[in-house]
């Protein structure tokens, strides 16, 4: 592990360039730039507050807020959409950059770095947007605000064990991506993201113990919501399994590193 994290240091120059580049290059050719990082998720908080809120008048159980559900609805899509990014694009980094595998050497693990590093970059935009959306409404969740950061943590180590579980077994059997598209939006919507788990029967809420992304998505709308720490032994199962995805993930990587270049 020191080894690995001592060779991805050295090409740190080339992991944040390659940041830089992908930014860039998402936004080349049109009018406005960089400003759609902008426009895409304020028309989002937009679309959530004045529909949900205003138009439809949806509310939220036990909250009296104005714009409860539509903060409920952010925190849970805004936190998903880090998951499906990191995840999505990890089960394919290796297969969409086989010629610079083939053509370069570099650490081969630079290439999830990178794309959780780009996905950090979409988030930390529209999050902050969002943030600013809850200091005006005045629905800023306090010193709460500070647990998001564990729980992103664990997040993110899960989806990038995860990724690198996936982005290995694709180069060797390309069903697995397919397969895990597929089974993302199933995972979705078995999430409560844009409806409360209240509203559940009993016995599927009970299955959702088997859902590591409920307990996530939960605890970030616990704190965006209530303004209240999660139950942090509720996140335990989760913190558990980030750390044994990645463990995994890097065997795995290891393992077969060299065998991928010749299945690119």
């Amino acid at each position: 592990m020191p080894a690995l994290l001592a060779s991805v240091w050295r090409y740190r120059g080339f992991v944040l360039g390659s940041v830089r580049r992908e930014f860039q290059a998402k936004y080349r050719n049109s009018l406005l730039g960089a400003l759609w990082t902008v426009l895409n998720p304020l028309a989002m908080i937009i679309v959530y507050t004045v529909i949900f809120s205003q138009v439809m008048g949806s509310r939220l159980a036990g909250s009296g807020a104005p714009f409860a559900y539509s903060i409920y609805l952010c925190a849970g899509v805004l936190t998903w959409g880090l998951f499906a990014e990191i995840t999505s694009r990890s089960q394919s980094v290796f297969i969409e950059h086989a010629n610079l595998i083939k053509k370069l050497q570099f650490p081969r693990i630079c290439l999830p770095i990178i794309v959780v590093l780009n996905a950090l970059v979409n988030f930390g935009i529209i999050f902050g947007l969002f943030t600013g959306f809850l200091l005006l409404s005045g629905s800023f969740p306090g010193w709460a605000y500070l647990a998001l950061v564990p729980v992103l943590t664990m997040l993110v180590l899960f989806a990038i064990g995860l990724g690198m579980i996936l982005g290995v077994l694709n180069v060797f059997f390309r069903d697995v991506g397919q397969f895990f598209t597929i089974l993302l939006q199933f995972w979705f919507w078995f999430t409560p993201i844009v409806y409360p788990v209240t509203t559940l029967p009993a016995a599927v809420r009970e299955l959702l113990v088997w859902n590591p992304m409920a307990a996530v998505i939960n605890a970030c709308q616990t704190i965006l919501v209530h303004g209240q720490a999660p139950h942090w032994r509720s996140l335990l199962p989760v913190a558990v399994l980030a750390v044994v995805s990645c463990a995994l993930g890097l065997r795995l990587f290891r393992r077969r590193a060299g065998e991928m270049v010749d299945e690119l």
